[in-house]
Parts: structure tokens; sequence; C-alpha cells
């Protein structure tokens, strides 16, 4: 059994489930199949090494939960062959077709499958942060911006409304950190809406993120001063919830502050720092957050970033939007991503409906 043969069998398996390997996973598991290392199997400088670690581990989960079988890198072939024989098996006990690979695949399909695969609505997600660097779009000036101050050892916060994409910009950031920085910090990417609730919580999952004990004050100060962390906080507004306190963010300021800091700060808010958390009226103190982290608000994309979107979504498939139907999606949405993506996945709905 061949790389390819396998590569089709899995996909197959995974359509099922109406899951499908993006490139990258394919990358990965044509890569893994022939006994790779990450590095060598993905190797263009766009991801960073520890993304495609987690890519390949996630990868080998997915194909664990559908093949019924444990798949490992390690063990990566021997279980695929293990259930494609258990597939043929099956296959035959109840006359199904025998899966062959071909390129494209799937040829062999009827053409209205054909059809409706070549246009799979290619304007999601529509709602949650985007985790597949293929998915993401533009945003290169706000990229760059950010790591000028990232380079100048100071500490970001990315201001925008709901829906906007910072959640989106804020882990890609965290992809290209080891491209981007010029001194290296390890990227962890912290999502309070995540399970943290309070203070401990918090303070348990910062560590376990960062990989050292639990602690916090000094101990914490202590088990962080040989490390070098880049800490992307999503969702910071939940900081303002029962059950936290000024405490949190004035340790994570006293940890962010200077060249040498264990920390640099990159913060998603919906609303400015000083605004979010009113620590001026604190007794008159300033807000630690607010007066550490250089704000870049995050807006709606302009009608040229919104056409160029629309064109690269629907670049790979067989409909064209008509230009009275652009100008009124980029109107109707203003230019938010998020609504701009559900009004387009919409309007290319009624396009495939037709065409069935």
């Amino acid at each position: 059994m061949d790389s390819q043969k396998a590569l089709t069998f899995i996909n197959k398996l995974l359509t099922n489930d109406r899951q499908v390997l993006n490139d990258l996973e394919q990358k990965l598991f044509l890569g893994m199949w022939e006994g790779k290392e990450y590095t060598e199997i993905v190797n263009d400088g766009f991801y960073s090494t520890q993304y495609v670690r987690d890519v390949g581990a996630k990868l080998c989960k997915k194909i664990t939960k559908h093949l019924g079988i444990t798949v490992t890198k390690i063990n990566f072939k021997n279980p695929i062959i293990v259930g494609y024989q258990k597939y043929l098996e099956e296959a035959s006990l109840f006359q199904e077709p025998i899966i062959e690979p071909t390129n494209p695949p799937l040829k062999d399909e009827s053409h209205s499958d054909h059809l409706l695969q070549q246009n799979h609505n290619p304007f999601i997600p529509q709602r949650g942060r985007i985790e597949d660097p293929q998915q993401f779009f533009g945003r290169e000036r706000e990229i760059l911006r950010v790591f000028e101050v990232l380079n100048s050892n100071s500490s970001v916060a990315l201001i925008a409304e709901e829906g906007i994409g910072k959640s989106s910009l804020l882990w890609v950031i965290c992809q290209q950190a080891e491209n981007y920085l010029q001194l290296p910090r390890e990227p962890v990417f912290l999502d309070l809406n995540n399970g943290v609730h309070d203070e401990d919580e918090f303070y348990f999952a910062l560590c376990d993120k960062i990989g050292i004990p639990e602690s916090k004050g000094y101990r914490l100060t202590r088990n962080l001063q040989n490390k070098k962390v880049l800490l992307a906080i999503d969702n910071l507004g939940k900081l303002i919830e029962n059950g936290f306190t000024r405490q949190v963010r004035d340790q994570l300021r006293g940890l962010a502050e200077g060249r040498d800091a264990s920390l640099r700060l990159i913060l998603a808010a919906s609303e400015p720092l000083d605004k979010l958390f009113n620590d001026s009226q604190d007794n008159g103190k300033t807000s630690p957050l607010a007066g550490i982290c250089q704000e870049e608000n995050i807006k709606p994309w302009d009608e040229i970033s919104a056409r160029n979107f629309i064109n690269s979504r629907l670049a790979k498939t067989s409909v064209s939007f008509t230009e009275e139907e652009i100008i009124q999606l980029i109107q109707e949405s203003g230019g938010h991503p998020r609504k701009l993506m559900q009004l387009c996945y919409q309007t290319y709905s009624h396009y495939v409906d037709s065409l069935q």
C-alpha cells in the first residue's frame, strides 16, 4: 500500500463525517507515512515547529477516532494498513466499491457529486477563531506593526469589537513569532474563555501552558526567571469578572517590564484597557496593563481588502459573484469580516443550490 492510496483511503473515511484533510494535513500525512521528521516535512518558514507538531498530533487523533485503531507518528503506517484491510473485507461483504487512488482523488464520482465537491462553500468558518493559516486572510500591515512593537521590547494590546478577527490575528502572530521576533521567545496562547473562571484557574492555566510548576506571586517570578515567553491572552475582558482582582494585572505587568523580562504580552480585548478595567479610579493608580501595552486598533476591512477577500475565496471554485452582488455585500457588511463571511456564505449557497 503506497502513501497516495493510504491518503485516499483516509480522506474517504473522513468524508463520511464531512471532514477532509487540508493541504498542511495532507503534507504531514504523506511525510509521516515515509517516516520523516516534522522539520523535513514542512520547511517553508511559514509555520512554526510547535504549530506543525500540534497539527500532526491532532491529525493522528483524528485518524484514530475514525479508524478505531490508535495511530501515532511513531507507529503511523501499520494501523492504517490494518484499517484498510478491514475496510476491504467489509466492502466485499456489502459489495461496496474498492477505493483506488486517483489524481485528483475520487474522479469516478458522479457529475453532481463532483460539482458539489468542487463548489464546497469556501466562506468558512463563519464564527470562531481561525487557526488554519490557509484560511487566514490579510492583516499584513497589522502583523508587521505588532512585531515592530514587540521587537522594541514593548507589549501590545489588540483592540477591536467582536467579530473583527482579533482572536485569529492573535493566533497567527503566535505562529509567526519564530520568524519575526528578533529575540526568540516561546509563544504561549491562553484563551480565558476556555475554562478560566477565577485567579487560581488563571495561574494554573498559565503555568500549565508554559510548562512550569503551578505558582503565583514570587514563586511564579522565580519559576519564570530562565524563561522567555511571548504570552498571548485572548478574551482579556474575562479578568473583570468576579474572582479576579487587580493583583493579576499587576503581576503580569511586573513580569513583562524591561528588555529581559520573562514575559512579553500580546493581548486581545474588545475595548481600550483603561476603559475595560477602569483601574485609574482605583486610588488614583495607573492601570497596569494600559501602562505597559501599546494599543493597536483593528478596524474593519476597507473596500479593496473586502474585494480581495471575496475573490481569493472564489478563486478555486467555478462560482463568480456579480459586481452588483459584491458592492451590496461590502456595503451591507461594512467591511466587518465576520458579517462579510456570513453574507458571502449565504450568497454562495444560493449559487450552489441553483446548480443542483
